[in-house]
């Protein structure tokens, strides 16, 4: 017995060792100053505390270790005139100051906010005791990498805006990969990209090709949104909202890098209208997308019904603002600027309020239960 004890003790010292030494592996080449950071379009978590930043602007993703950061509760959390805080923050005017993303930690519930100043300037906030504290972004324990082939600065469409924004779309973490859509500099410009991480000098990525019901047609030029990887029928896929609104699914092993890749077009959720963020959320056994987006409600939709759907959208929506495919619930909650999940069951949002009040707050949970 005496040995049976000490064998176990062991084994859980040796598994103990094991852990640690693989979270020490994710931040060994991390480095500690100035990531170079020049804009935020893009953010999402990792494991152990590790926030990643997409920075379109000099087309790289940067790792930061924010463990050092103060745990907040935002378990009630409420802020008014979010977008006066803000500007009186940063010393400015409302009208100069635009919120790019929001981010909570899974690991601890502390809330992260992207803001871009008029000058250019990106700014991170943490939020704690329902206000904002600055994050020091010149000064940083970081790893990064520079995209290959990120579409170019001088980029423009054909109603001569610039593409350049769209080098990193939205990113999400899994697995040990980095996810990112956005757009390249090739022909068949959309592109999805996997990325390990710790970065290495590989970078694995295809193009996209999906058919949009609002338009008609089968795009390669439009980036994905927004996106959430996740598992439909036990098999890993990516679930993509794209502009003027197809729902896609790529199954994950689809994705070929340096390959074209088709997806599944599921649902027309509604043309004249852009999605903002995707998130998975659960009530006991039944899993829910919510879907912000910026001309339509907040959007509720029963993963059963999407597992439900075998078919593909390849006629066009002719009905202007009209649905197609899985079926969705349109939540009372309007002009939702920015989502994310809090926990298990639960979201905050940034939302604009109908008196005009721009409101960080927590989604009631009765919307997504049973």
């Amino acid at each position: 017995m005496k040995t049976l004890i000490t064998f176990v003790v062991l084994l859980i010292l040796s598994l103990t060792k094991s852990i640690a030494n693989d979270v020490s592996n994710l931040k060994e080449n991390f480095k500690n100053g100035d990531p170079g950071i020049t804009a935020i379009n893009a953010m999402t978590f990792g494991p152990e505390n590790i926030l990643f930043i997409g920075d379109s602007k000099s087309a790289q993703i940067i790792a930061i270790d924010v463990s050092d950061h103060p745990v907040a509760d935002n378990s009630k959390v409420k802020i008014n005139q979010l977008d006066k805080l803000i500007a009186d923050k940063l010393g400015t005017a409302i009208d100069q100051v635009q919120i790019t993303d929001m981010v909570v930690n899974p690991k601890n519930k502390n809330i992260y906010i992207s803001v871009s100043h008029s000058s250019g300037t990106p700014v991170l906030f943490r939020v704690e005791n329902n206000t904002l504290n600055s994050v020091d972004l010149g000064n940083a324990s970081y790893s990064k990498i520079i995209l290959v082939d990120a579409v170019a600065k001088e980029a423009k469409d054909k109603r001569g805006r610039e593409l350049r924004k769209w080098a990193v779309a939205d990113i999400k973490y899994d697995s040990g990969k980095l996810f990112l859509s956005g757009l390249s500099n090739k022909e068949f410009a959309s592109t999805f990209r996997s990325i390990d991480f710790p970065f290495t000098e590989k970078q694995d990525y295809g193009s996209l090709e999906i058919y949009h019901a609002a338009h008609g047609k089968y795009e390669t030029h439009a980036p994905i949104k927004t996106f959430i990887p996740t598992t439909i029928k036990g098999k890993s896929h990516i679930i993509a909202a794209y502009t003027c609104t197809p729902l896609v699914v790529f199954p994950m092993d689809d994705i070929k890098s340096g390959e074209h890749n088709k997806g599944r077009t599921v649902a027309e959720l509604g043309s004249g209208n852009s999605p903002l963020d995707i998130v998975e959320v659960k009530s006991d056994a039944t899993r829910y997308l919510l879907i912000a987006n910026n001309n339509r409600p907040l959007m509720r939709m029963d993963f059963s019904d999407l597992e439900a759907f075998d078919k593909t959208l390849t006629t066009p929506v002719t009905i202007k603002g009209a649905a197609e495919g899985v079926a969705y619930v349109n939540m009372p909650y309007v002009q939702v600027q920015q989502l994310d999940a809090y926990g298990d069951n639960g979201f905050v949002i940034i939302q604009r309020e109908a008196t005009g009040n721009l409101a960080l707050k927590q989604g009631s949970s009765w919307w997504i239960q049973k």
